[in-house]
């Protein structure tokens, strides 16, 4: 497997992780201690603040899972990926989007850039 392709991998268990506990563990073997994270309707940086952003994330959309689509794309540091939140009840995707991350040297997350291509209500 690529370190694109696990890192990738990671993110996701990061954002599915079910538990405080299991989140927090997620997020530090996903993303360096100082990460950012920005995307429409959020901006945090650090463990905290990627747990926090997660955290909401599933409140607001229990019993949905993001999920990757498509081939992760990288080249140097710079990876690039886009996403599905899927109802596990119905197989709907009412949100889907696409992430710019940048990798430190131990193949961690350092940088997130979010886009939501589809949102509900939108």
């Amino acid at each position: 497997m690529s370190r694109y392709e696990i890192a990738v991998q990671r993110y996701f268990a990061a954002w599915n992780a079910r538990t405080h506990t299991d989140r927090v563990k997620a997020v530090a073997a996903a993303f360096t201690e100082d990460a950012t994270y920005t995307d429409p309707l959020a901006e945090v940086a650090g463990h905290e603040g990627l747990v926090a952003v997660i955290s909401g994330a599933q409140q607001r959309f229990q019993g949905f899972e993001f999920t990757p689509t498509g081939t992760p794309d990288g080249h140097h540091d710079l990876l690039r990926f886009t996403w599905d939140l899927t109802s596990g009840a119905d197989g709907s995707a009412p949100a889907a989007g696409f992430d710019v991350v940048t990798l430190a040297e131990d193949g961690r997350i350092r940088s997130v850039a979010g886009f939501l291509d589809r949102v509900p209500g939108a």
